[in-house]
């Protein structure tokens, strides 16, 4: 009789386990189709002619060339009008990274808070607060999260693998006055020294010396076409130790290969 009762008891614990895990698996892929439904719609909103029509971005860049001055492909007023912490766009070709950029007086605002200012895991793509919002500056530090759906900064990852970074080399970071052609030349894991987030240099040789410095444990190297003029940064969590950083160095292109 006992063990009949005890058989009854590890059953309904069992259950009462089973319906919680599934609780939360559901919870996840609820939170994970809400982000992945956010991001979408902004994707939408960012390219959308105010005619409604909508054109790629490829087309909206050959609109601007034979116009001679620069366009946007992306329609910043609209997302402004949504969050005026947006600086940028971010896309990289061949990945799920295709994101709004935003700026704030601090770097844990948008850890935990997405793009409309809702309360979030994902949070939102970032960048730092110490960098120049119109990116001109040495040195542009972005952040985004290491989610496990994929999203955010997931595939910045991947470059670990030498085929996964050497076939995924088109980045672009649009603004309302320009864009920026990056290059990735070398990747790498590390902890969370605060001198990464450098972002002011006194001389040439400073900057140098830094980016030499800040690069020299990347997993593989793949030299510049050019003098670095600007140090490109993407960091994400990783785990090959406590508090460890992935980070995808990259430098700006002034030719881009059609």
């Amino acid at each position: 009789m006992e063990k009949r009762k005890l058989a009854t008891v590890v059953l309904i614990i069992g259950l009462v386990l089973l319906v919680a895990g599934a609780s939360m698996l559901l919870l996840d892929y609820q939170k994970k189709d809400k982000a992945d439904r956010q991001y979408e719609s902004l994707q939408e909103l960012a390219t959308e002619e105010s005619s409604g029509e909508t054109k790629s971005i490829q087309d909206k860049e050959t609109i601007a060339e034979s116009s001679g001055a620069y366009v946007s492909p992306i329609q910043f007023d609209a997302l402004k009008a949504i969050n005026p912490d947006i600086v940028g766009w971010l896309k990289i070709e061949g990945t799920s990274i295709d994101y709004p950029i935003v700026q704030t007086d601090d770097n844990e605002t948008y850890l935990n808070m997405d793009f409309e200012g809702k309360k979030n895991a994902s949070g939102a793509i970032f960048l730092d607060y110490e960098s120049e919002p119109d990116f001109s500056g040495r040195h542009n530090i972005l952040y985004g999260h290491h989610m496990k759906n994929g999203s955010m900064f997931k595939d910045i990852i991947k470059y670990k693998e030498e085929s996964f970074f050497k076939e995924h080399q088109d980045i672009t970071i649009y603004t309302p006055q320009r864009e920026f052609h990056l290059r990735p030349f070398t990747v790498l894991y590390t902890d969370a020294d605060g001198e990464r987030r450098r972002t002011k240099f006194d001389t040439e040789e400073d900057f140098d010396g830094y980016v030499e410095k800040m690069t020299k444990k990347g997993l593989f190297y793949q030299k510049p076409n050019e003098p670095i003029g600007t140090l490109w940064s993407f960091v994400t969590c990783s785990y090959e130790l406590a508090d460890a950083r992935t980070i995808l160095y990259a430098y700006e292109v002034s030719q881009v290969e059609k």
